[in-house]
């Protein structure tokens, strides 16, 4: 993988190639790459048992050490890169813009930047194996079953990665990652409860035989008058699956992570890493969405928590399962499912059948209407997401940003706000790309998480 480093001080980027080292150095205030057409590289990995210093420069002596050490060579052109763009500097040593502009160099003074040669993921059709994910359950309580992927966990010694999902997805949206990452890292990716596989295996509310009911709500669990006795006080919220993201990084990985989280995943790993420091050894924000949850906190808000008749618990009122219902029946409906990932995705060449065909498959769930409800009605977290970057930042948690440019949810604006409470923080903003880079683009999503996270 390729680490950029860029400052008005002599400047140099690092590309590691089936473990060879290449580095391109230069004292001077500019430099500039040629444009390469071909497509990719594969099987390429970034080396985590070198240390480097990613967006900043890299230590002289450092680099000099490994020139006596022969670990340098030059640029071969006739490596297969995949060609991403440039990237443009933002004015700090940080923050970049990558985009596909034909040619671009880089300067002190923020002008447009080098192009960026990044090797690409395993190709499994043409016979280049990625890593083995294996599919797993953990029964974190009584009835709440929560389903994950895995890869690379033989890698003993290796930095472990948690990656969490968006809203309305699962651990099945980082398939790229985990192959990809899983050659060399020890990494896990994670359904929230109630959402994706880790809805209940139970009806939570069920409805009592003598109650007369439809077609439709024969297959529709949660609606019934009375909630099971595991699922009283069962809510999807922001806390829920903080306290779940917690217990399984205590239980199932046993030490403390990488975290890079997608849109509410983004939430959930800067909430988490907010009220657990202790566990976290650096996030990645991929188009964190800036909120979550539409009813106040009733600890921090109490008198105006009561006006609400309900806060996504079950049994859910009556009202609410009728609205449900009708919502639901439109929602889930595989046009509907089609449409939106039409608008998420920016590069609409990039196959979204897995994708589509897994939220079909969640969104048929008995269970999934229901869950549905309760995620909308649960209210907002102890901690808003300002809160929670605050809290990192006087933790000195490391973060770094990466925001596809053609969100129409979230926009790159939102990463630019974070971008000034935390000005240290990397921040990526990549063109083309939507709501999930780590889907259109995995090759530089992989690229900031190694390079930001990884580097140790």
């Amino acid at each position: 993988m390729e680490v950029l480093s860029y400052s008005s001080a002599p400047c140099c980027d690092a590309v590691n190639l089936r473990w060879k080292l290449i580095v391109k150095s230069t004292s001077s205030h500019q430099f500039s790459l040629p444009g390469f057409r071909k497509n990719r590289v594969f099987g390429a990995k970034f080396d985590v048992r070198r240390k480097f210093l990613s967006y900043y420069n890299l230590d002289q002596a450092f680099l000099k050490q490994l020139n006596h050490q022969g670990g340098f060579r030059s640029l071969n052109t006739s490596e297969n890169f995949k060609h991403v763009g440039q990237i443009l500097s933002n004015g700090s040593s940080d923050g970049y813009v990558i985009g596909g502009e034909e040619d671009a160099s880089i300067s002190e003074t923020g002008e447009p930047g080098t192009k960026v040669l990044i090797p690409g993921l395993p190709d499994e059709s043409k016979g280049e194996s990625g890593a083995t994910v294996s599919s797993c359950f953990w029964e974190w309580k009584p009835k709440f079953n929560v389903h994950y992927e895995k890869a690379g966990c033989e890698n003993l010694g290796s930095p472990p990665v948690l990656l969490l999902p968006g809203f309305g997805v699962g651990s099945f949206h980082y398939e790229k990652q985990l192959k990809d990452l899983g050659l060399d890292f020890r990494v896990w990716a994670i359904d929230f409860l109630g959402q994706g596989r880790s809805l209940p295996f139970e009806d939570p509310a069920p409805r009592n035989e003598e109650e007369g009911v439809s077609d439709t709500k024969d297959v529709l669990w949660g609606f019934g008058e009375k909630s099971e006795p595991w699922a009283s006080e069962l809510v999807y919220s922001i806390d829920l699956w903080q306290d779940q993201v917690r217990y399984f990084i205590e239980e199932v990985i046993g030490e403390p992570v990488y975290i890079a989280g997608n849109s509410l995943g983004g939430f959930v790993a800067l909430y988490f890493a907010a009220c657990n420091p202790h566990l976290v050894k650096g996030v990645t924000l991929l188009n964190a969405t800036p909120f979550w949850g539409f009813l106040p906190n009733p600890t921090r808000s109490p008198r105006l928590s009561k006006i609400f008749p309900s806060a996504g618990s079950f049994p859910l009122p009556p009202t609410v399962r009728k609205l449900t219902e009708i919502v639901w029946q439109k929602i889930s409906d595989p046009r509907s499912i089609a449409e939106v990932l039409k608008q998420v995705y920016a590069d609409h060449s990039t196959n979204v059948d897995k994708v589509f065909s897994r939220i079909l498959e969640t969104s048929e769930h008995p269970a999934a209407a229901a869950s549905f409800a309760s995620i909308m009605l649960a209210p907002q977290g102890q901690l808003s997401f300002r809160d929670a970057l605050s809290r990192c930042h006087m933790n000195n948690v490391p973060i770094c940003l990466m925001y596809g440019k053609e969100d129409p949810w979230v926009k790159p604006l939102w990463g630019l706000q974070v971008k000034q409470q935390v000005p240290e923080a990397p921040y990526y903003e990549i063109s083309p790309a939507g709501h999930c880079p780590h889907d259109e683009v995995p090759e530089v999503s992989t690229l900031s998480l190694i390079s930001t996270e990884l580097v140790e």
